[in-house]
């Protein structure tokens, strides 16, 4: 007789994501089970405008402003005061710019907003979930929106956190949100990663990915991380709730 109306759920997860930017909450919700909430807080971005339009190739002050005081740590605040069980920082960027442990700083300081919730965020998901897949050799595949220097921190990033990247790379497809393809998305990965890569990471949380993995995976015979994945699989572990009965967006999922 009733309708499902969005309030019988097993767990409610709060998204930090910029204000211009769908692609988060798109991947999120389409990965998610049913009985997920997902609740989303907007953070001003000032390499996006209007309609999500960015720049070709997006600055670095802006990313590492992303990860400042004082509108990330107002929206935590404001969105901890939710029933969520945990809080998702879907922004990888500002990681690559701050490195490790600026990162691990800011969610630090997240955490202290977030009045104790957890808070987890991208790029120290993709550490984890590399470490719990044992891959110590990565490729890592950016948006074309990330420029060379972008890209170069993010390798920095992993090579830091103690892996070889052998390869990395914005992505050579049309620079704009919109104009990803998953199949283009496919065959280029598919085309560029070196043999010597045990793991794919695809960076950007607005970058269209997660619809590709299951085909990558199958394509490589090698394990896929986009950071929307790995953002949704780390925050249902940081709320306590299983991650195995997600199917279709790689094996990461069977791992809890």
């Amino acid at each position: 007789m009733w309708q499902p109306d969005g309030w019988d759920v097993r767990v409610r997860l709060g998204v930090l994501t910029p204000h211009a930017d769908v692609g988060p909450e798109s991947e999120l919700r389409a990965m998610a089970p049913a009985e997920v909430g997902l609740h989303a807080a907007r953070v001003p971005f000032g390499a996006m405008g209007s309609g999500g339009a960015m720049d070709p190739t997006i600055a670095l002050a802006p990313v590492r402003a992303f990860a400042e005081p004082p509108y990330v740590d107002e929206a935590t605040a404001l969105l901890a005061a939710a029933p969520v069980a945990a809080i998702a920082f879907a922004f990888t960027s500002s990681a690559y710019a701050v490195g490790a442990r600026g990162e691990a700083r800011m969610l630090d300081r997240l955490g202290v907003r977030a009045a104790g919730l957890p808070v987890v965020a991208t790029c120290a998901a993709t550490v984890e979930a590399l470490r719990v897949l044992g891959v110590t050799r990565l490729g890592l595949v950016d948006p074309p929106w990330f420029g060379a220097d972008l890209n170069g921190l993010g390798r920095d990033y992993y090579r830091d956190a103690g892996f070889d990247v052998p390869f990395a790379a914005p992505c050579g497809l049309p620079s704009g949100q919109s104009l990803i393809r998953p199949d283009a998305l496919h065959d280029w990965v598919a085309a560029h990663l070196p043999d010597e890569a045990e793991a794919v990471v695809i960076g950007g949380n607005g970058f269209r990915a997660v619809g590709v993995i299951q085909a990558l995976e199958t394509t490589l015979g090698r394990p896929v991380l986009t950071a929307n994945q790995v953002l949704l699989w780390a925050a249902l572990r940081a709320a306590g709730a299983p991650t195995d009965g997600i199917g279709g967006y790689g094996g990461l999922f069977a791992r809890s």
